[in-house]
């Protein structure tokens, strides 16, 4: 998502994943515009008898304190890392005759 040591911040919204080897964070964009820029933040845990993590908590936060999250996690020696997870799909509309 985010950037490395001395890389300027990107200004378009991308998504990101980090992980320590247990747990996992996702950065998405969720609101977008010149206004006003958050990112969603979905943290996970991995556990020895699932085949994907256990989602635990969800959060907005702005562009900034998203950023820093991530900076603070890579000096952490956390790793960014491919998707995790697929994002459930939307239900179904049943149309009843």
């Amino acid at each position: 998502m985010f950037v490395q040591k001395g890389q300027k911040i990107p200004s378009a919204p991308a998504e990101g994943w980090l992980s320590d080897g247990r747990q996992v964070l996702h950065f998405k964009p969720a609101i977008w515009n010149q206004w006003q820029q958050e990112l969603e933040i979905t943290s996970g845990e991995w556990l020895s008898d699932q085949a994907a993590p256990l989602l635990k908590r969800r959060q907005r936060v702005s562009r900034e304190r998203a950023v820093a999250l991530w900076r603070q996690r890579r000096a952490e020696g956390w790793t960014p890392c491919g998707p995790q997870w697929q994002p459930p799909q939307p239900p179904r509309m049943v149309l009843w005759r």
